[in-house]
């Protein structure tokens, strides 16, 4: 089982995906381009605070609003790891893992964590947070595939053995 551990930013319910990427930056000619955008509208300095291998942990509903793939993509291209939510928006989810982001659902963690906290999360099996355990349900062994692959397009490339 894949164990990682990374630092934490909390965010609250709903946020959607105008917040994770607002919509007067997806003009923008490239993800590395929208990068420093993403979140302003909540908080304008965090796209800029975070680190590879960083953990977000938010609220119910994460990425309601419209079905933008970029809003995923810019999160994945800061260097995001996992998102923990106590529910996503199906869409958002699906765009999640077809581009290869790891998204847990857990209801029990976020009232203990503070920003700037580290986790460990062992996939498909617990989030450890200073020696307390959160369960988490493993995921069906497609999406693993797809998010050990990178993201969809990649997984279908290597089911199909064509290299690029």
């Amino acid at each position: 089982m894949e164990q990682f551990t990374g630092k934490v930013w909390v965010l609250g319910d709903d946020i959607d995906t105008d917040i994770i990427m607002p919509t007067e930056y997806l003009a923008l000619r490239t993800i590395d381009d929208m990068k420093p955008y993403a979140f302003s509208p909540l908080r304008p300095e965090l796209a800029g605070q975070i680190a590879p291998g960083d953990i977000i942990v938010a609220g119910k509903n994460f990425g309601c609003g419209s079905s933008r793939e970029q809003a995923p993509e810019v999160i994945k291209a800061l260097g995001i790891r996992a998102i923990i939510a106590k529910s996503y928006a199906r869409i958002f989810f699906r765009n999640s893992i077809n581009n290869g982001l790891l998204l847990i659902e857990n209801d029990g963690i976020q009232s203990d964590v503070k920003e700037g906290d580290t986790l460990t999360v062992s996939v498909g099996e617990k989030i450890l947070r200073e020696g307390k355990e959160y369960p988490i349900t493993e995921l069906p062994q497609n999406l693993l595939d797809i998010l050990e692959a990178g993201g969809l397009v990649r997984a279908m490339q290597k089911l199909n053995g064509i290299e690029v």
